[in-house]
C-alpha cells in the first residue's frame, strides 16, 4: 500500500501522523511511504531521518493525496485538503466531526473512507488512540490555566501553590477520566487546592484509592458544579463523549457568579467545548474574555509539545497503521472491532451514529457497511 503523510497545514500545528519509526516499519513490511518535505520539522525529525527510514520525500501535499491509497495525519484534513482526497481513499486521523458539520459533508461528498483515532476502541472500553493526547493535553492544562491566570495575562494573579502565609489557587476538574486525571495530578502536584468532578462512583472511589487524597473529589451535579465554580480560581473542562458533542456544564449566566479573572480551560474544545461561552482559539491567541472571565480554549493543545505528543501517538496508532496497510480497511475492520468502531465515514455514508445525532444525518451501520 501506498501510505501518505503531509504536513500539517492546521495554526500551530507543529505534530506529524507518521514517525520516522513507523515509516521504518511499514516499509519493512512492503508498504511504500510518501512524506511530504519537511513534514516532520516541527516535532524535530527532518528529512534525512525518513529516508533513512526508507521513505520517499515529495515536495508537495497534493503530490502526498494524489499518490497514497492512505492518508495518515494529526488533525482533521482542513478545507483545501479535503479537496483532495476521492473516492476510494482511506483517510486515518483524528476527525471530531459531531461539532463540524462543514468538514463532515466534505468528507461525505469526497467518497473517501474515514476512520477516527478518537472513536477507535479497545477491550476495557477505552479508546487507547486518544488517550496518549487526552493524557498530554490533561498535563497541560493546568500548566497554561497557570499562566492564563497570571495577572499580565488578564487572570487573578493567584499563584497555583501560594506561599507561606497565602492560600493556594482553588482548582476545579470536571470529569475525573484520562484528561480529568492528569489535569488533577499536575495541578495538585503544583500545590493547587484540586477538587475533581465525575458522575461515575466507581471513578471516584478510584481516584481516592490510587492518589490518596491528594485532590478531592464530589459526585458531579449541576448544583455542585455551580457551587464549586463560585469559588474557583480555575476550572478545567474534561468531559468526553465518545464521538459526540461535548456537553455543555457551565453556561454564561453562571460566568457571573465566578470571580473576575477566573480561568476556564476547556480540554474539550475539539468536541465543541463543554462551556457555553467556549469558541476554538490558536496557540497565537490563545486566550480571551468573556465577562471578565478568561477562556483559553486551544484545540490542538498537545502541539504545543509537539515532539512528546508525536511520538505517544505514534507509539498508539502503528499497530493499527501497519494492519490497515497489510490488510486493507475492509478485513483489518473485520478483523478488529475497536478498529471498526473508529469507522465514521464510508462512500458518502455516515457510519457513526453519535455524530449523525448531533449533525441530523442519517446513518449506516458499519457492521453493514464492511459486509456489502
Amino acid at each position: 500500500m501506498k501510505i501518505g503523510c503531509p504536513k500539517e497545514i492546521k495554526p500551530q500545528e507543529f505534530r506529524v501522523g507518521m514517525t520516522p519509526n513507523a515509516a521504518g516499519e511499514a516499509v519493512a513490511r512492503g508498504h511504500e511511504v510518501i512524506i511530504e518535505t519537511n513534514a516532520g520539522m516541527g516535532s524535530g525529525f527532518d528529512n534525512d531521518a525518513y529516508t533513512a527510514a526508507g521513505a520517499r520525500i515529495v515536495d508537495t501535499a497534493e503530490e502526498v493525496f494524489a499518490t497514497a491509497d492512505m492518508i495518515v495525519k494529526v488533525k482533521e484534513p482542513q478545507a483545501v485538503e479535503r479537496k483532495m482526497l476521492r473516492e476510494g481513499q482511506l483517510l486515518f486521523t483524528y476527525l471530531h466531526l459531531a461539532p463540524d458539520p462543514d468538514q463532515t459533508h466534505d468528507l461525505l461528498a469526497s467518497g473517501c473512507t474515514a476512520i477516527a483515532y478518537e472513536t477507535v476502541t479497545d477491550d476495557n472500553g477505552g479508546l487507547p488512540l486518544l488517550a496518549p493526547m487526552s493524557e498530554v493535553a490533561g498535563r497541560l492544562a493546568p500548566q497554561v490555566g497557570s499562566w492564563t491566570l497570571q495577572k499580565a495575562n488578564g487572570g487573578r494573579g493567584v499563584l497555583m501553590g501560594g506561599v507561606p502565609g497565602v492560600g493556594p489557587a482553588k482548582v476545579v476538574v470536571i470529569g475525573g477520566g484520562v484528561v480529568g486525571t492528569h489535569a488533577a495530578q499536575v495541578a495538585a502536584g503544583m500545590g493547587a487546592d484540586v477538587t475533581v468532578l465525575d458522575r461515575s462512583l466507581p471513578r471516584l472511589r478510584y481516584l481516592d484509592d490510587v492518589f490518596g487524597g491528594r485532590f478531592k473529589n464530589q459526585y458531579s451535579t449541576a448544583g455542585a458544579t455551580a457551587e464549586l465554580i463560585q469559588d474557583a480560581d480555575m476550572v478545567i473542562g474534561a468531559v468526553l463523549i465518545p464521538g459526540a458533542a461535548a456537553p455543555k456544564l457551565v453556561t454564561r449566566a453562571q460566568l457571573s457568579t465566578m470571580k473576575p479573572g477566573a480561568v476556564l480551560v476547556d480540554v474539550a474544545i475539539d468536541q465543541g467545548g463543554c462551556f457555553e461561552t467556549s469558541r476554538a482559539t490558536t496557540h497565537a491567541d490563545p486566550i480571551y474574555d468573556v465577562d471578565g472571565i478568561m477562556h483559553y480554549c486551544v484545540a490542538n493543545m498537545p502541539g504545543a509539545v509537539a515532539r512528546t505528543s508525536t511520538i505517544a501517538l505514534g507509539n498508539a496508532t502503528m499497530p493499527f497503521l501497519l494492519s490497515l496497510a497489510d490488510k486493507g480497511w475492509k478485513q483489518a475492520c473485520q478483523d478488529d472491532p475497536h478498529l471498526l468502531a473508529g469507522l465514521n465515514v464510508h462512500a458518502g455514508q455516515l457510519t457513526y451514529y453519535a455524530v449523525g445525532k448531533a449533525l441530523g444525518i442519517d446513518v449506516v451501520s458499519p457492521n453493514v457497511v464492511i459486509k456489502s
